[in-house]
């Protein structure tokens, strides 16, 4: 259903800021709204990521805007963008463009364009779409793609034939739009989706841009049924033959990194390589994730099994848990968690046991005599394993029991 152009010009003088905002576009080459920002706004969203198109140069336009605002200034020269943030404001700006491919999987090359052609070159219909910022055209809509019937009818509907093959990481963003919005594929459009990836379109993109997409999509609130999907499409077989993932374990993963405090995309992607830890350790390594995500997640995978069985075997003390799971990221205990490890040893471990800290430390001991070396740092930590179990309590039990350990140690 098409929406006036007077109820859409309420509608983005609504949005915070933009009391701000359009009177400083005044004067400016036409700015417009664009991508999933009109999508969000269309949908009822009362608050969106700023994304704007100029149809001139974008820079020179941002260090305009942040001079009236009184804003900082980022511009990336190497892709023609610039971002302003101006207190509460958080604009990003593009010249207004078109891409076009090489060859299928490469990054396009762009050059500047109309905003016609600029919405051309969008992944889905529900996302090339504008709204006009500036002048008598504020309010105006522009979707030559059909988007607005598109959202009407929850659904995701690429703009070409070649869409998917021309950038196979729309394969996933497809995935994920379904699952954020509660929309599905059109017949065409998931006809097209399945065509790519039985052509092996993935294997021409990189795995970082591979890894960009997925790790999005599990970091969504429905990341279990986007899981679903993939294998449903045979994306997850495309990705890696041994890639053959639980949606339930990825879920219940996931409410595990919630209760913990770990982080839900690494806690799931751990989850879905832990069927095969061992043969997707090469593949988990060429995503490129961060150091540290890529470590918790390789080793999630592997250990959590391990700590799922210990903790069902028998109850541990406070000490034995240290010992067994002090030295896990927290994205190892929430799968555990899904591999049905009971619940309250890992929740004490995370909220009480491992901020449990000494009241006396090395320079107490040296201060009474002890002399430097590794004695000091043994009875400081079995002086806390006691602690943890309720043997001593208050600085003097631990600094006498650190002193006999110290002594003990040194005999």
């Amino acid at each position: 259903m098409s929406r006036p152009r007077r109820h859409l010009r309420e509608r983005v003088r609504r949005l915070p800021g933009m009391e701000r905002l359009l009177p400083a576009l005044e004067g400016l080459p036409p700015v417009h709204l664009v991508g999933g920002a009109v999508r969000d706004l269309l949908l009822g969203a009362g608050s969106v990521d700023v994304d704007l198109a100029v149809e001139g140069d974008a820079r020179s336009a941002a260090r305009e805007l942040a001079d009236r605002l009184g804003g900082r200034l980022r511009e990336h020269e190497r892709f023609g963008t610039a971002s302003v943030i101006a207190d509460d404001l958080e604009l990003d700006l593009a010249t207004t463009r078109q891409e076009t491919y090489d060859e299928p999987g490469a990054l396009p090359r762009v050059e500047a364009a109309p905003l016609a052609a600029d919405l051309e070159r969008r992944d889905f219909s529900v996302n090339a779409m504008a709204i006009a910022l500036t002048g008598d055209d504020l309010g105006h809509l522009y979707d030559p793609r059909g988007g607005e019937a598109d959202l009407d009818r929850r659904a995701i509907r690429v703009l070409h034939e070649r869409s998917f093959l021309d950038d196979p990481t729309r394969l996933l963003r497809a995935v994920r739009y379904e699952m954020r919005l509660g929309f599905r594929m059109e017949p065409d459009t998931e006809r097209l989706a399945r065509a790519a990836v039985d052509a092996g379109a993935l294997d021409t993109v990189s795995a970082a841009r591979v890894r960009d997409e997925l790790m999005d999509l599990l970091a969504e609130a429905e990341a279990p049924g986007g899981v679903e999907r993939l294998h449903d499409l045979g994306i997850d077989a495309a990705l890696h033959p041994a890639l053959v993932p639980d949606a339930d374990l990825v879920a219940s993963a996931a409410l595990g990194a919630l209760a913990l405090g770990a982080d839900r995309a690494v806690a799931a992607l751990a989850a879905l390589v832990a069927g095969a830890p061992q043969e997707l350790d090469l593949w988990l390594g060429d995503l490129g994730l961060q150091a540290r995500d890529r470590d918790a997640a390789a080793r999630a995978a592997r250990v959590a099994p391990r700590l799922a069985a210990e903790l069902r075997e028998r109850d541990h003390s406070p000490s034995e848990l240290r010992d067994l799971l002090a030295r896990e990221p927290l994205e190892a205990l929430a799968v555990a968690l899904a591999l049905q490890a009971p619940s309250e040893p890992i929740l004490d471990w995370v909220t009480s046991l491992s901020r449990m800290r000494l009241e006396i430390s090395g320079d107490d001991l040296l201060a009474a005599g002890v002399p430097e070396g590794p004695a000091v740092g043994r009875a400081l930590d079995e002086t806390l394993r006691m602690k943890l179990d309720g043997i001593v309590g208050g600085r003097e039990q631990e600094l006498e029991a650190a002193l006999r350990l110290a002594g003990e140690t040194a005999r």
